[in-house]
């Protein structure tokens, strides 16, 4: 029962921040006009200072060994870093690509979690694990397109923009599992920290690597309030209510908990912006829903033949 406990209680903390992620497009929407390494830059600075007082004493104690640093060192450089750079970059293709298509190929994030889990944690794929994760992400793409309507218009740079939806997929999806090792042995107070301040120094150099510095300059008072709001909520207190969650939950199971986030972001674009779900996207909601109980449901029950087998 207490593994059932703690099944639990770690899918209900990614699911919380599953939640804060889909509301953080609502804050962002006036950095707008501001360059994507620039936001990543103060987003990650930001949190790095508000979190430093609560693991000043840990930093100062704890010693990562080299294979700790070079995973959250990838973790920062895919997830912080080149993961949202690649994906806003393929949303500026919009002349060479759909904007239904990036998000199509983002939805793949999950098969590169669930392949790197497969590969590096040595997680195993139950056959009816995989059954409700196929129906899960099924159901995640007709809740993002009403009636499954994709738009595949085309043009000379589709290619590129692709492989940048594509690569921003395989960055985050990947992090995941890397995020799993680096928990292993770390709280997931000190990874955050650590990842914050990883991201921050990274993209200050890329920043200076194409020449985006003066940039630095542009937000006004009110974004940088945004970005403290951001730290706090979307950004680094989600990051430590996901990472506690990982500590309790397989990959596999995480990576379809995180579909919560398009449900989600459908239901904040008909409340704010009235723009509502159509009956082929409220089907999908449920059966998104359901999936993801059931995953959750699986787990508990292989948690519990695994006692009862010791």
């Amino acid at each position: 029962m207490e593994n059932s406990s703690k099944t639990l209680k770690g899918s209900a903390l990614v699911v919380c921040a599953a939640l804060l992620w889909a509301l953080d497009g609502v804050i962002r929407r006036s950095l707008f006009t501001l360059p994507p390494i620039t936001i990543i830059f103060f987003e990650h600075l930001f949190g790095a200072i508000i979190i430093l007082p609560f693991v000043w004493k840990a930093l100062a104690s704890e010693r990562l060994l080299v294979q700790e640093w070079l995973m959250i060192i990838l973790i920062s450089l895919l997830s912080g870093l080149f993961g949202t750079l690649w994906f806003t970059t393929a949303l500026l293709k919009s002349g060479f690509i759909s904007f239904s298509v990036v998000f199509l190929l983002q939805k793949l994030q999950p098969i590169f979690a669930i392949s790197t889990a497969r590969i590096f944690l040595k997680e195993k794929l139950t056959k009816k694990y995989i059954i409700w994760a196929v129906l899960a992400l099924v159901a995640a793409y007709f809740v993002t397109f009403p009636k499954g309507i994709v738009n595949f218009s085309t043009g000379s740079g589709t290619v590129i923009a692709a492989l940048y939806a594509l690569g921003a997929a395989f960055a985050w999806g990947s992090s995941t599992t890397f995020s799993k090792i680096a928990l292993k042995k770390r709280s997931h107070s000190y990874v955050t920290a650590v990842r914050f301040f990883i991201t921050t120094l990274l993209a200050l150099c890329f920043m200076i690597i194409i020449h985006q510095t003066p940039s630095l300059h542009y937000p006004s008072l009110s974004q940088f309030a945004r970005f403290a709001l951001i730290a706090v909520s979307t950004g680094m207190l989600a990051l430590l209510i996901y990472y506690k969650g990982l500590q309790k939950i397989p990959v596999k199971v995480s990576t379809i908990l995180e579909l919560t986030f398009p449900l989600v972001a459908i239901l904040i674009d008909a409340i704010l912006y009235h723009s509502f779900l159509s009956f082929s996207q409220a089907i999908a909601a449920i059966v998104l829903i359901a999936s993801m109980y059931k995953i959750s449901t699986i787990r508990i029950s292989e948690n519990e033949t695994s006692i009862q087998n010791n």
